[in-house]
């Protein structure tokens, strides 16, 4: 397979109801000399069958690998070492793309370049956060992420695969939660810079089934990951992006996801034990960052049973 440009990684897992659509949108893309590969982990339904059904009939380069069950971080990782392109790109086989997504992202000059998508619950539909700047250097970038001035999904990244080979960057099998966002911020922290592309080429749609929603308190899991990442910033002699990680990134998080049970009616006393197990907070009470946020820490942090009554008081009065 010669003249690759890009690669795209599909893992599969279980996706009979989907993988065929998402498929048909990466076929029907209007650019060339790209390739597919999707890794079946161990699927016991019907996906592999739909998979070789749909790639059989289709003229663009691609490979199917089907190996036993190891979750959807070795799968991405087996697609990186079997990729052949110039960049690499990622799409789960439960979501769709526009055919121009690889046309919009591919560039052939910048390390890496990045789309807006839509994320698809339910009836409701994400509205795309976008960015003024065509250009980015990879820096600010990571900056506005720890900052969660501009969260992104490391999707809507395409990554040139020199970078990601030759520093050994791979997601990580040992978590559930926070991985692939752990990979992407690795991953910038050894480019130059990010082409931005407002356009809307990615749909992510959100099951009741994903992973997301079943791994109940290993949402926590970002924690560590986060801090983790922190000490790989500083063996990089980044530590503003380390401070950053601990004043900002962390006390964010844990709160979203405390948040998060609250919000999906967990009980009160296990979030909390959960909390106090984690240690989480004290590493909750060194935000530094906005007054407005900062208040809303400290009045949880005095009386966590106060601040969730009325948090679920006024969620009731506007549901």
């Amino acid at each position: 397979m010669d003249n690759i440009k890009v690669s795209t990684i599909v893992p599969v897992y279980n996706s009979e109801e989907y993988i065929g659509g998402t498929l048909d949108s990466i076929i029907n893309q209007d650019f060339n000399g790209f390739e597919i590969i999707v890794i079946d982990d161990g699927s016991t339904d019907n996906s592999l069958e739909i998979i070789r059904e749909k790639l059989s009939k289709s003229t663009v380069p691609h490979q199917i690998i089907h190996q036993e069950n190891q979750g959807v971080s070795r799968a991405r990782n087996r697609g990186i070492e079997e990729a052949q392109g110039e960049y690499l790109v990622f799409v789960d086989s439960d979501d769709y793309i526009t055919g121009n997504h690889l046309s919009e992202l591919y560039n052939g000059e910048t390390d890496f370049s990045l789309i807006q998508f839509i994320k698809r619950e339910a009836n409701k539909s994400s509205t795309p956060n976008y960015i003024s700047k065509r250009l980015m250097s990879c820096q600010d970038l990571i900056k506005m992420e720890l900052n969660m001035q501009m969260p992104f999904n490391f999707w809507q990244l395409m990554y040139k695969a020199s970078i990601i080979n030759e520093n050994s960057i791979r997601f990580n099998p040992d978590y559930i939660y926070g991985e692939d966002i752990e990979f992407a911020l690795k991953a910038l922290s050894f480019g130059g810079e990010v082409a931005i592309n407002n356009e809307v080429t990615y749909y992510y749609i959100q099951h009741d089934d994903s992973a997301i929603k079943t791994s109940e308190y290993r949402r926590f899991e970002i924690v560590e990951i986060f801090e983790n990442l922190a000490e790989f910033y500083k063996n990089q002699g980044k530590d503003d992006l380390a401070d950053l990680i601990t004043t900002s990134r962390i006390p964010k998080a844990i709160f979203g996801n405390m948040n998060y049970f609250f919000y999906n009616d967990y009980d009160f006393d296990e979030v909390i034990a959960k909390m106090k197990e984690l240690d989480l907070f004290e590493k909750l009470s060194r935000y530094e960052g906005d007054s407005k946020f900062k208040y809303k820490i400290r009045a949880f942090l005095l009386n966590p049973k106060i601040y969730y009554k009325t948090w679920k008081k006024f969620k009731n009065s506007i549901d």
